[in-house]
């Protein structure tokens, strides 16, 4: 979901229009892909205005409204906050700020961060054919584009699409007939699940093995757009013979191996078999900020993977689970922020391996919201918005709808057995954007209800003026 964000703070107020292509100012020459593409949705107002000169809440006044809540919420005895002011960066609220501590699903935050400032927000990742070694052969190199679709059904919207690849490919060919396609994987390195997640996520519908080549996240059925879904368990071959159909290819004859080296040649229609390693056709990705988007909204672990592996081609690491880690945590030192508060395994939030701080969080969220950084800003845009998208569209809706949090919200959330989160930033009642973090990885209790429990915080923040 495509919607407005309104966020003034210190002067400065940021405004997601759609369609995406118009609001990054993208003037590049068309692509086969780009001219194929789904267009991209018209945005919806989703938060009011945070107004520039509006009242800060006082730290009196917020520990005056919060302790209570948490003091009762019993989220276990390892529940730590932050809460600051988006403005100023002034700390409001704290409790065991700088205790590194699971954050589950929060991952995701730093992942978006690190992808919008390694990659860009209108960087497309590309998946390309080129000519085998042998006459109709070709091989589709896998460039790590979760969002791949078989044709024009796929999960992702705006997706790249393997039946315009294989036309592209058929029109370059000309008189040679394809036979045979090879799949190249080479691009990811390292286990296709990370080692340490919980023994149920690589059958639980929720993870999948991340392979260069993937079509629609891995789903056997691309409708299955949120929450679980059944996935395949070799997407890459998978993705191979969907091309192979598309190009009118036994499926039979796909198998993996390595792409010859890139020919600069020029592929003739009608002329002789190009040379091994000729582009034969390529297709691109949305832009990097619509994959952050479809990440954080539906809190999309497989996406997150996906682009965690972007941050480490980009900072020159493997692209693995680990050389994702490592790439991340860079860029948030470059950033400026507290590095030595992080540890990283995956870029989904599935590891227990991973740490991170409530002040990490609410010190990225600042710097996306503020304005500094305009690239970080789709960190603010892809949050879920209370009472109305993504993982947030079924909460905030007690007492009752449209209480203080519903659409002024705006959050990712986390959850593994024992361990809850929420993150994001919140308008006060009295119209101060303020940035939060929740971390609790000792919740005695199951999720609805540390759901339930966790929301107080926020809401109580959206309902708050706390000004001195």
């Amino acid at each position: 979901m495509v919607g407005l964000l309104a966020l003034g703070t210190a002067g400065t107020v940021i405004v997601r229009p759609g369609p995406v292509a118009g609001w990054l100012g993208e003037g590049t020459a068309a692509t086969p892909s780009a001219a194929a593409s789904t267009p991209e949705p018209e945005p919806s107002p989703v938060l009011v205005a945070s107004a520039t000169d509006a009242p800060m809440p006082s730290a009196a006044g917020v520990s005056a409204v919060l302790d209570p809540i948490v003091a009762s919420a019993g989220l276990g005895g390892r529940t730590h906050l932050s809460v600051v002011d988006v403005a100023t960066g002034e700390s409001l609220y704290s409790r065991g700020p700088d205790t590194v501590t699971i954050p589950a699903s929060t991952t995701k935050i730093v992942t978006a961060a690190a992808v919008l400032s390694a990659r860009g927000p209108t960087y497309r990742i590309e998946t390309r054919v080129v000519a085998g070694a042998n006459p109709g052969e070709v091989v589709i190199v896998g460039g790590g584009d979760p969002t791949l679709a078989v044709n024009g059904t796929g999960t992702y919207p705006g997706a790249a699409r393997l039946d315009q690849l294989a036309k592209q490919v058929k029109e370059a060919l000309g008189g040679t007939a394809p036979t045979k396609v090879i799949v190249d994987g080479s691009l990811f390195a390292g286990p296709v699940f990370e080692p340490t997640w919980d023994a149920d996520i690589p059958t639980s519908g929720f993870g999948a093995a991340t392979t260069a080549l993937t079509i629609n996240g891995a789903r056997i059925n691309p409708k299955q757009a949120t929450g679980y879904a059944k996935r395949y368990e070799s997407p890459d071959l998978v993705a191979g013979q969907a091309f192979a159909k598309a190009l009118g290819v036994s499926t039979k004859a796909v198998s993996k191996g390595t792409a010859p080296a890139t020919s600069d040649a020029t592929p003739t229609p009608g002329g002789a078999a190009p040379a091994p390693g000729t582009v034969l056709g390529k297709v691109e990705s949305p832009p990097i900020l619509r994959l952050v988007e479809f990440m954080l909204t539906d809190s999309d672990n497989v996406v997150a993977e996906y682009l965690a592996r972007q941050v480490a081609i980009a900072g020159n690491q493997p692209a693995s689970y680990t050389g994702g880690g490592v790439a991340s945590l860079a860029v948030l030192d470059q950033l400026g922020l507290p590095t030595a508060e992080a540890a990283l395994s995956d870029g989904s939030g599935l590891s227990r391996k991973n740490r991170l701080t409530p002040t990490l969080l609410t010190d990225l969220l600042k710097l996306a919201a503020d304005g500094s950084h305009p690239e970080l800003a789709g960190v603010i845009s892809g949050l879920p918005v209370a009472a109305w998208s993504g993982t947030l569209r079924d909460r905030f809706r007690s007492p009752a709808p449209g209480g203080p949090g519903a659409g002024v919200v705006r959050a990712k959330t986390g959850t593994l057995g024992g361990v809850n989160s929420i993150s994001g930033v919140v308008v006060t009642a009295q119209g101060r954007l303020l940035a939060f973090a929740v971390l609790a990885d000792k919740v005695p209790f199951g999720k609805d209800e540390a759901e339930t429990r966790l929301d107080r915080i926020p809401n109580a923040l959206a309902g708050c003026g706390c000004a001195a």
